[in-house]
């Protein structure tokens, strides 16, 4: 009896309650908006179905990161194309057995529909990507100890073919956004590669140059026409001018956000209270669910809010540190620029300070699929504390 609660109290010493305790929070605090929105919202599906609806998402999640922690860094390692190359099938897939529901209301081929069930493979993909990231970075970096500026180029290409095919059949999908995630791991991931700054400092001014540049051709018709020939569409140019001027059509194309900051900029300090909705915004239960914490519970309540996800990346920071395993630190900023990057879209575009994408909020915006593939990463991040050893990948390779 006593080694079988010893083998308890030691399985338990190597989960990481301090992400769970953030994550149980951030779910919290999606169950209670998306019940808010559901309740203020005549066009939504009923109050108890949206909340069940959410629960069982979150049951499905909570199983992903169980079975997520069982597989140590070895596993993860074999495992790594397998998912990747799975994936890969998914998103090619889905361009053919598509939703074309989903397709007549976004334009977007991402959704697979059966019935009443939905799912987009590209939230899956993601932590299956960044599997695949890390193990042909570590693989690299071993093949190559001694880093020159060619190998560093070298290491660069090889991400850019394992990053293609993901790009292409996204932009077959027409969803931008989701491609806007991928190349924010990717980035992350190059960061902290190793690569030198001789290489990523002209990479990230020649982006940021194309960057400008695009949006300085939306400001004019002749530059309009020519995004249009390079993949453009009008879609993507309305969200760009609502961005851009949110009050001047505040009835059509701009109608969400200018409802979104109106809703947020009512809850002012302390918010208007739980469940006490005065402005309508659309699709509130998903993209638009800070509009809901905004207003229900104010500025404090947002601030609570990013205060979570501040803590719940401090937490994988950490316990990556405490592993001193390579591989696993390549996972671990793969997950946090993916949690990052969500965050950080869903509400800068819900204040208007970013063109609006249809990103998530990660385990508070209502969704099946978004949230499982945020629980999968979570899952990886958990089992580096549930198997804290070092394997023959990179374990030799520590951090001060």
């Amino acid at each position: 009896m006593e080694v079988s609660r010893r083998g308890k109290d030691d399985a338990e010493s190597r989960i990481d309650w301090g992400i769970i305790f953030c994550v149980l929070m951030l779910a919290l605090i999606g169950l209670g908006s998306i019940y808010v929105a559901a309740n203020h919202d005549s066009s939504s599906t009923s109050v108890v179905k949206s909340v069940i609806s959410q629960l069982m998402w979150y049951a499905i999640g909570t199983v992903a990161v169980v079975i997520i922690m069982q597989f140590d860094s070895e596993q993860l390692w074999k495992i790594a194309p397998y998912a990747y190359g799975a994936g890969i099938l998914l998103l090619a897939a889905v361009l053919i057995f598509y939703s074309r529901a989903y397709f007549a209301n976004t334009g977007a081929k991402s959704w697979f529909a059966l019935g009443p069930f939905t799912f987009q493979p590209s939230e899956v993909m993601k932590p299956a990507f960044i599997l695949m990231m890390a193990k042909v970075i570590v693989e690299h970096n071993d093949l190559y100890p001694e880093r020159t500026t060619k190998s560093d180029w070298m290491l660069l290409g090889k991400m850019a073919i394992w990053t293609l095919p993901v790009v292409v059949l996204l932009k077959l999908q027409n969803d931008f956004g989701t491609m806007l995630v991928f190349f924010a791991i990717l980035a992350g991931l190059i960061l902290v590669s190793g690569i030198t700054w001789k290489i990523i400092l002209p990479a990230f001014i020649g982006v940021a140059t194309i960057g400008i540049t695009a949006l300085s051709l939306v400001a004019t018709d002749g530059g309009r026409k020519i995004l249009e020939k390079v993949g453009f569409q009008a879609y993507q140019f309305n969200r760009v001018d609502t961005w851009l001027k949110p009050q001047a059509d505040t009835t059509n194309q701009g109608y969400q956000l200018w409802q979104s900051m109106k809703a947020i900029g009512s809850g002012s300090i302390f918010g208007t209270g739980f469940d006490k909705s005065h402005v309508y915004v659309p699709v509130r239960e998903s993209d638009m669910i800070f509009s809901v914490i905004g207003e229900n519970f104010g500025f404090i309540g947002s601030a609570v809010l990013i205060f979570l996800y501040l803590l719940l990346i401090y937490q994988m920071i950490k316990v990556t540190f405490e592993t001193r395993n390579v591989f696993y630190a390549y996972i671990s900023t793969g997950v946090i620029m993916m949690i990052v990057f969500h965050v950080f879209e869903n509400i800068g575009m819900s204040i208007g300070l970013l063109p609006l994408t249809g990103i998530p909020l990660p385990f508070v915006s209502a969704g099946g699929s978004a949230l499982v593939g945020n629980m999968i990463g979570i899952g990886l991040v958990m089992s580096m504390q549930y198997h804290n050893k070092s394997y023959m990948f990179g374990q030799d390779k520590e951090f001060s």
